[in-house]
This record gives C-alpha cells, structure tokens and sequence, in this order.
C-alpha cells in the first residue's frame, strides 16, 4: 500500500512540474517550493549527519589538545552564526552584527581553499593536457592529428583574449579560429547539459508511463 502511494504521489509531482510546459500555474509553484524546501532539509541533514556531527564526536573525545580547542572554537562560531536568523531580530536586535565575523571568516577561508583547489584541481592539470608532443614514433595518425588540434586549439583561443595588439593579417585568421573553438567548446558543453536534462525527462516519463500507468513492461 505504502509503495502504490509513493508511486501516485511522485506521478503527481512530476505531472505538477511538467505542467509548467503550459504556463506558470499555482500547482507548479506549490510542487516547486516542496522541491526547494525538501532539498534544502535533505543538504541540511547531510551536512549535519556526515561533517558536523562526526566533526564534533572527534573533537570532544579526542585526547589532542589542538584539536579540542579547534573544535570548541568551531562550535563557539558556530553560535555566533545563529544571530543571522530572524528570529534574532526580534530577542536581540542590537546583536545580529556579530554574525559577520565568523560568516566572514568561513567566506574567506572557502574562497582561498577553493582558488588553491581550483588550480590544483583543473588549471593545472588542463594546462599540462596542452603539452603535448605533436609527433611521435609510435603514435596513429589520429592521435598526431588529434594532438596537433589541440595545441592549435589551446594557442589560438589564448590569442583570442589578447588585445595589446592590433589583430588583423594574420593574427585575424588566428582570432577568428580561436573564436570558432571557443564557439565549439561552449556548443558541445550546452549540448552535453540538453542531453543530461533529456535524459532526467525519458526516465520521468518512463516512470509515468510504466511505474503509474503500467503501459509497458
């Protein structure tokens, strides 16, 4: 009974977010802050039971000082945030300024992991990709071919944002490939995403119509 009720209640959803297809409606809102509001209590539920939460079990059990200290710190910030919350305008007005410290203290150490993580992570590794040899004795033709793109690729798209000198001539011709890899890349990266969302609809309405509708086997 239970999993007849979960179908008919996801065939509601989903028919509820489709029918934005003919217009903005009060059922497609309804269902879309159920969306929002369930994903946001299913992330508040992950960060707490898999970060927060074993992060505190080994703080306060641990037998290193270090990180004990750093633990009840992490914890003392942690109840500063909470005077961010509305409701604290209305206990304590005058104090809802002391949540900028440590929201700005977690925003600037983000922002730095994430620059060092995204050099390490993907500038780095891209760039090393480009240094390829463009003729070997044991490589295809194809992957010569391939290879040779590449860095023709790479090189012109990087003179495309070069704007210290006049482009024309040459340089022209050399603009105008990088644009079109640009334009290429930028096709096949929104290509990838329109395949990925097709994909999420063949799969809602084969579970419409097989799961729900029983249509098909």
């Amino acid at each position: 009974m239970m999993e007849i009720l979960g179908i008919w209640i996801a065939a509601f959803l989903t028919l509820a977010i489709l029918s934005f297809l003919f217009g903005d409606n009060p059922v497609y809102k309804f269902v879309e802050h159920i969306f929002v509001g369930s994903s946001a209590a299913f992330g508040v539920l992950v960060a707490f039971n898999q970060a927060v939460w074993p992060f505190l079990q080994e703080g306060l059990t641990t037998t290193d000082t270090f990180l004990k200290v750093t633990t009840y710190i992490a914890m003392f910030m942690g109840v500063l945030t909470l005077f961010r919350l509305e409701i604290m305008n209305f206990i304590a007005p005058n104090l809802t300024w002391i949540s900028r410290f440590p929201i700005a203290f977690v925003t600037g150490v983000g922002t730095g992991i994430a620059i060092v993580t995204s050099i390490h992570g993907f500038i780095f590794p891209q760039t090393v990709a480009t240094f390829l040899p463009l003729f070997e004795n044991r490589a295809s033709a194809v992957e010569i071919a391939s290879n040779i793109i590449l860095v023709i690729g790479v090189l012109s798209s990087l003179y495309y944002f070069y704007f210290s000198m006049e482009q024309k001539g040459v340089l022209k011709g050399i603009t105008r490939t990088g644009m079109v890899i640009i334009m290429i890349t930028f096709g096949a990266a929104f290509g990838y995403t329109v395949m990925a969302r097709v994909s999420l609809l063949i799969g809602r309405i084969y579970f419409l119509i097989s799961d729900w509708l029983h249509l098909v086997r």
